[in-house]
């Protein structure tokens, strides 16, 4: 197959691009916003139709959480109208869309994993943007599949576990939120779970949506006392409550999620997010 994959600069991107040697079936196009800007209409249709792309992973989002706060219309211009516009675009070129969506798109208040038809309450300008991602896709009914994540990381960008090394290096001590709940996502991990779905001859004639993180529960204060002793650091890890640690934007303060669909539907298997923040570290140690 064709595969666009758009955003491919950011974490999941580039994960995409390294797996992209196993999977030499496909031809790729690899773009970010200097080379494709997916708010642009005219540009994607021109590109899609010139490659006869066949697949979109769409890896292009606005992260910034806190700052999305103050930046509302750029937050929905790329997390929501973009996306409308490639399901306005994948319709006539019977391109398959496959969409990174986010745990966010819930309050947290569940107690309980998350399932993917649980009813969603995004409460900051980053979850409602998203959610409006979501939501166009759905509303277009285009064959696709929306893959919400949590607590996304890797060797590339900036991320928690970047965040961690760092400030164990600066900081006497560090004082990390221990009451929002969840499961960190090894962006390699997800990459591949990603590239396994489009190659599985299986793909949904609609909607349908998914969640992926890696196996387990814990704390963001149990993660960053992870990478702290995986790392034979020395600096100690106190945990707070999260209102101890105001932010901009409101989290949820359970972010964990059902696994069952996606493990059954495509007989995938997720690594222990133990395991895989291990492998994280020694591709960072390696940089």
């Amino acid at each position: 197959m064709r595969i666009l994959v758009t955003g491919s600069n950011g974490q999941l991107g580039n994960e995409i691009r390294l797996l992209a040697k196993d999977y030499s079936q496909h031809q790729f196009f690899f773009t970010d916003v200097d080379e494709l800007d997916i708010y642009d209409k005219n540009a994607v249709n021109a590109f899609v139709s010139l490659n006869k792309i066949e697949v979109i992973l769409n890896c292009a989002a606005y992260t910034a959480v806190d700052k999305a706060e103050q930046e509302e219309e750029n937050a929905f211009k790329i997390n929501a109208i973009a996306v409308g516009n490639l399901c306005e675009i994948a319709r006539p070129h019977k391109v398959f869309l496959l969409h990174v969506s986010t745990d966010y798109v819930f309050d947290g208040n569940k107690t309980g994993a998350y399932l993917e038809t649980d009813t969603t309450n995004p409460i900051s300008v980053y979850a409602k943007s998203k959610r409006k991602g979501e939501e166009f896709i759905l509303q277009y009914q285009i064959p696709s599949i929306i893959i919400r994540t949590s607590w996304l990381y890797s060797s590339f960008g900036s991320n928690f576990v970047k965040t961690i090394l760092r400030l164990a290096a600066e900081k006497p001590q560090l004082n990390i939120v221990s009451d929002q709940i969840g499961a960190p996502t090894y962006a390699r991990d997800l990459a591949d779970a990603m590239l396994k779905i489009v190659s599985s001859g299986k793909l949904p004639t609609h909607p349908e949506i998914y969640h992926y993180a890696n196996q387990g529960k814990i704390s963001w204060f149990d993660f960053a006392t992870a990478i702290i002793e995986l790392t034979n650091s020395k600096t100690p890890v106190y945990p707070i409550p999260a209102k101890d640690y105001p932010t901009p934007a409101t989290r949820p303060a359970n972010s964990l999620f059902s696994l069952d669909k996606i493990k059954n539907d495509y007989n995938i298997t997720i690594p222990d997010w133990k395991d895989s923040l291990r492998d994280c570290l020694e591709v960072l140690k390696g940089k």
